[in-house]
């Protein structure tokens, strides 16, 4: 019984799997087929290809953002003509973007006086161009420490009904007012802000000699450092009542004409009798003279 037979096969052993298993591909997920870029590429960041809370739509906008050259119009229209998302979701991806700091929105004045809209595309939020940087972005002169900002000017009241020639004589009354005191001299955009005050006192059948009278008389003789304001408060403060209202006139009739029946002449009257001249005849006998 305890005799070894040496032509049996020892028995299998089980496999160590860390050991004697062949590495094994996954069965799911991606599989990258990458080849190097020489030409036409773009280095797009995994903070935005990953980002955990833009929306598919506003990563890949922001992606075609960011591969076009300076100076091509990104504008809602522009890019609804490119894609087919339409312009209110392409609208709210950039509102995304603009959100989480990839794009940066603000409005500038032309030379020219016109207001355009500057769009930056942020491949990096948070880091702005250096000093150096070889095309550093180009700066806003600062505001000098000594000149406070324009404050707003009082609210003036509003017409009921801007009629352009109402309109019209306010701009008038105001570009004459300096023609009274020099120092009512104002710019356009103070005429533009108190031309509604002065046509609600001309709809108030206030003749422009009077408006003109209300803001120019009793100034104070010292300095007026905001004469604008000062004719807004006037123009609110001082501003008189509506007129009394007034029906349509009654319409006139025309009576009929008729003939008196003591004298046969005619005369106007509802119905059919005397007229005036022998009613008072009538009233006083002693008057006839006939």
């Amino acid at each position: 019984m305890d005799t070894q037979h040496t032509s049996v096969h020892p028995p299998s052993q089980s496999r160590n799997a860390g050991k004697n298993h062949p590495q094994r591909r996954t069965c799911g997920g991606v599989i990258h087929d990458n080849v190097r870029h020489t030409t036409r590429f773009t280095v797009i960041g995994n903070h935005l290809a990953q980002h955990a809370e833009l929306s598919l739509l506003a990563i890949g906008l922001a992606v075609h953002i960011q591969s076009l050259p300076s100076g091509t119009a990104i504008d809602i229209r522009s890019l609804a003509a490119r894609f087919p998302e339409g312009k209110a979701r392409i609208a709210g991806a950039l509102r995304e973007l603009e959100a989480h700091g990839y794009l940066r929105r603000t409005c500038e004045r032309t030379s020219s006086g016109r207001i355009v809209t500057r769009t930056v595309s942020c491949n990096q939020p948070g880091h702005t161009k250096g000093a150096g940087d070889p095309n550093p972005q180009p700066q806003r002169p600062a505001r000098r420490a000594d000149k406070p900002p324009r404050r707003v000017l009082p609210a003036v009241p509003q017409p009921a009904y801007p009629a352009p020639d109402l309109l019209r004589t306010a701009l008038d009354v105001l570009a004459g007012l300096h023609r009274a005191d020099p120092r009512l001299l104002l710019s356009a955009t103070d005429a533009e802000h108190l031309a509604p005050g002065v046509v609600a006192w001309l709809e108030r059948q206030m003749p422009p000699d009077a408006v003109r009278h209300a803001l120019t008389s009793g100034l104070p003789p010292e300095p007026l450092h905001r004469p604008a304001a000062l004719l807004a408060h006037r123009l609110a403060a001082q501003l008189p009542p509506l007129p009394p209202f007034r029906g349509p006139d009654p319409p006139v009739v025309d009576l009929p004409l008729q003939n008196c029946d003591h004298c046969d002449r005619a005369f106007r009257g509802p119905e059919a009798g005397t007229c005036a001249g022998c009613r008072a005849t009538d009233e006083h006998p002693g008057s006839r003279t006939c």
